[in-house]
């Protein structure tokens, strides 16, 4: 088990490496969070949703995703609500207060599903959350330290030290340990290293005198190894700079709503050569000469609409979609209707609320999540799509005005589907589908029309499939390089 001094050490992309360093090596290795909490999420094979942490790491260990890589899962849906899904299907809603008291009644679940990839695999790279000692939230905890100690596993403790107060991570989450929690940590890894490793030499030899346990990694930071990020912490404007505008560029902004959802949707393009792809939080940045904005995924679709209004975002988009392209992205879809209907209450206490007004649907929130994989073509492009669905809403398009986006099939059934819509030549447009910008045929299409339109030349894709498996080799690569890997292989 991987476990963290805090959140954003880095031990989503650790378990990852581990995954892959250990599957190159003939183990069968499975990935296991027994909780995540995360609004960015993935469809496995069961048609079942994980978080997208487990289904890059499953990927890494040459695996297919499973609902038993994480068996709980958090999707935030306000400051203290979350939609909990329980092995890979809706639970229901609760508060941070109502949900910690039912904490106990999922250990069932999770040591079902932990026993599950036990039969199937040799090795489970188990993930913590957070930090692993909230002493206020210990009792309950469902995925760090009860677990490990549950199931006997080995841990190493994760820590950042791009942030600051390493030896305050390390020592003093060690020492806020149970002895027999103590008995279970083979080591610590340090992580995001930047600089001379010598410098560094006192300090690690401070920290095992202190805690009497090894460094079993200094990882340095690395900045040319492209893997999926978990969840929101990614896209904030502090951890991400904005990259400036160009003439010879496309120029995308992406909307930072609240609550934002699969937010690498768009990593992809990010890093395409000709492409400045920037996450904006203020209406004044729409106005400074971007050709394209994309709305992304949100967990509220109801209170992203209000937030549009109050912060004066529906306003600027729509003066933005006069004349530039804007495409939405499943709940960015259902906000560019005209208006969200929500009569069971799924999202708020309001039955109907104004959207964008861009496309003429409207969209009607169901209390059945649609959860399922597809395959098809865009109507407008010809492009081949791939991806997935993950959704409440169902919805319906309003007059005649327009055309469908995508024609599709669910994976498995034979029936042709309509999905998404658009109006202006596809200028403005939506589509329900996860994970479509990873397709290079429609990638392709869909830059090079923003290319042709500002006279730019015309470019080939980056072929997404084979260059994932390539950075996991890299990744693998980097951690073996600097971890003492057959320490840690011989104390499991």
């Amino acid at each position: 088990m991987l476990l963290g001094t805090g959140s954003d050490v880095g031990k989503s992309v650790a378990a990852s490496a581990f995954c892959r360093i250990l599957t190159k090596r003939g183990f069968r290795v499975a990935p296991f969070k027994a909780q995540n909490m995360s609004n960015n999420s993935y469809v496995t094979i069961e048609g079942g949703e994980i978080g997208r942490a487990q289904a890059v790491q499953a990927e890494a260990a040459c695996i297919l995703p499973s609902v038993h890589m994480n068996p709980v899962l958090l999707k935030p849906s306000s400051e203290t609500g979350a939609q909990i899904v329980l092995q890979g299907k809706v639970f229901g809603n609760m508060g941070a207060v109502e949900y910690d008291k039912f904490k106990p009644k999922l250990k069932r679940a999770i040591m079902e599903s932990f026993q599950h990839l036990t039969k199937e695999h040799d090795m489970i790279v188990m993930e913590g959350a957070g930090s692993c000692c909230e002493m206020n939230l210990k009792k309950n905890d469902l995925v760090n330290l009860n677990l490990a100690v549950s199931v006997g596993s080995p841990c190493i403790l994760v820590a950042d030290i791009d942030k600051g107060g390493v030896f305050a991570q390390i020592i003093g989450t060690y020492n806020l340990m149970s002895r027999k929690e103590r008995q279970l940590v083979i080591g610590f890894l340090i992580n995001k290293f930047r600089g001379d490793p010598t410098l560094f030499a006192s300090g690690i030899k401070y920290i095992e005198d202190k805690t009497g346990k090894p460094i079993l990694g200094l990882v340095p930071y690395y900045h040319d190894i492209y893997i999926d990020p978990e969840d929101s912490v990614a896209i904030q404007k502090d951890r991400k700079k904005m990259k400036p505008l160009g003439a010879d560029r496309i120029n995308i902004a992406v909307l930072s709503l609240p609550c934002i959802s699969n937010f690498t949707d768009m990593e992809i393009i990010a890093r395409e050569e000709d492409i400045v792809l920037n996450y904006i939080s203020s209406p004044v940045e729409l106005s400074v000469g971007y050709d394209c904005l994309i709305i992304p995924g949100t967990k509220n679709v109801m209170e992203s609409a209000v937030w549009v209004t109050r912060t004066g975002w529906r306003h600027a988009i729509r003066q933005f979609a006069d004349k530039k392209h804007v495409f939405g992205i499943c709940g960015g879809y259902q906000l560019m209707g005209k208006r969200v209907v929500d009569p069971h209450g799924v999202e708020s206490p309001q039955k109907a609320i104004t959207a964008l007004d861009l496309l003429p649907v409207e969209t009607l929130l169901e209390e059945e999540k649609i959860v399922r994989k597809i395959s098809g073509l865009c109507a407008l492009n010809g492009g081949r799509v791939t991806g997935y669905e993950i959704h409440m809403g169902r919805t319906k398009v309003l007059g005649e005005t327009g055309e469908r986006y995508l024609n599709i099939r669910e994976s498995g059934k034979r029936k042709l589907c309509k999905d998404g819509w658009s109006v202006e030549s596809g200028r403005i447009a939506g589509t329900y589908v996860h994970g479509i910008f990873d397709n290079p045929s429609f990638r392709g299409k869909f830059l090079n029309n923003l290319r042709r339109i500002k006279g730019i030349e015309e470019k080939k894709p980056l072929a997404k499939g084979s260059s994932r498996f390539l950075q996991y080799d890299r990744l693998a690569d980097h951690f073996e390089r600097y971890c003492d890997v057959e320490s840690i292989i011989a104390s499991l």
